[in-house]
């Protein structure tokens, strides 16, 4: 999904820039920890559209996550490491509870957004970024709590800013050139970060290069050998007749620093109407039991992204031509420069 053609009027972004979130879940799925699923970040985009309502004259479409602190709340003692346990007993040993993994955060929130015309003047624009910003800091973030910035913090850097995207017209050099300003000057603000992007293409790649020594290996395969850390020993030459023959242990070259994730789910039964399940959290919706999707992610510094579609997930389902799985996943546009 291309979220920069011209197809929507009054396009603009809005940037919620250092919110420090605190516990937030650290188990994104069944086979992965550490940051948050995306799923999460648009499962808030949804809820804060909501909590807006219509009147607010602001539609949300896609969001893109910056990282700028990242603390796993894991003991850090050996190699082996586990999650640090809360409550404990009165003897400081760890009460029978299922084990939660938690993280603290720094993160800037980056929204893909269409505004009314009443919303589109400076003034309006400022007084509705101030409002999203409060409704957020009442709200969770991924299971996590939103807390006040640091005693000292510059009021400019937490600011938020609702801006309109300049129109863009691959065919006219000054939309070109006026665009190319306006997203420099939106990354700059990111920096510094890491942002969390779809490598989708580099696991069909490793798909490919593992299945021309055997045609058995599955995407399953290709994920968890770009999940792990290989290290493959080549055979080295030898000195002398009698000497013994060398080894050298070599480790895998990565495209950049690669990540599994979830990215959506796929459906595991038809579609039940709604109230038909016992136990359902809505009896008034629809309800299809699912699994967890798994694709590949990759963290890159804001400046090697070349526009909005690189930075932004957008949410993605099609009921009038489902998949063979029925996928609801979520989608990233980026693509790597030549030689990335």
């Amino acid at each position: 999904m291309n979220i920069e053609a011209n197809d929507l009027k009054h396009r603009a972004v809005l940037v919620l820039p250092h919110i420090r979130v605190q516990n937030a879940n650290a188990i994104s799925s069944p086979l992965t920890w550490g940051f948050p699923a995306i799923t999460a970040f648009t499962g808030l985009m949804i809820a804060l559209e909501r909590r807006l309502s219509r009147d607010a004259g602001i539609a949300l479409y896609g969001i893109g996550v910056i990282c700028h602190h990242f603390e796993a709340q894991v003991t850090t003692e050996g190699y082996t490491r586990t999650f640090r346990r809360n409550p404990l007993l009165p003897d400081g040993s760890s009460a029978a509870i299922v084990e939660e993994g938690r993280v603290h955060l720094e993160l800037t929130l980056v929204f893909y957004v269409q505004l009314v015309d009443a919303q589109r003047g400076e003034v309006e624009r400022a007084a509705l970024a101030k409002r999203i910003a409060h409704e957020l800091a009442g709200m969770r973030v991924a299971g996590g709590s939103v807390i006040p910035p640091l005693p000292g913090t510059s009021q400019r850097s937490i600011r938020p800013i609702l801006e309109l995207v300049p129109d863009l017209d691959n065919t006219d050099e000054t939309q070109i050139k006026n665009y190319q300003k306006w997203w420099r000057r939106l990354i700059w603000r990111l920096l510094p970060g890491f942002a969390l992007v779809s490598r989708d293409d580099v696991l069909k790649t490793r798909l490919a290069e593992l299945q021309v020594n055997d045609s058995k290996v599955s995407e399953l395969d290709a994920w968890l050998d770009l999940s792990r850390l290989n290290i493959n020993c080549q055979k080295g030459g030898s000195e002398g007749i009698d000497s013994l023959e060398t080894v050298e242990w070599i480790i895998d070259k990565r495209v950049g620093w690669l990540v599994p994730i979830p990215v959506g789910f796929a459906a595991l039964s038809d579609l039940h109407l709604p109230g038909t399940v016992n136990g359902a959290r809505d009896m008034k919706t629809p309800f299809r039991f699912v699994e967890t999707v798994y694709s590949v992610g990759q963290w890159i510094s804001p400046n090697r992204l070349k526009n909005l579609d690189d930075l932004v997930w957008v949410t993605d389902h099609d009921p009038d031509h489902p998949t063979e799985y029925d996928l609801y996943r979520c989608c990233n546009a980026y693509r790597p420069l030549p030689n990335r």
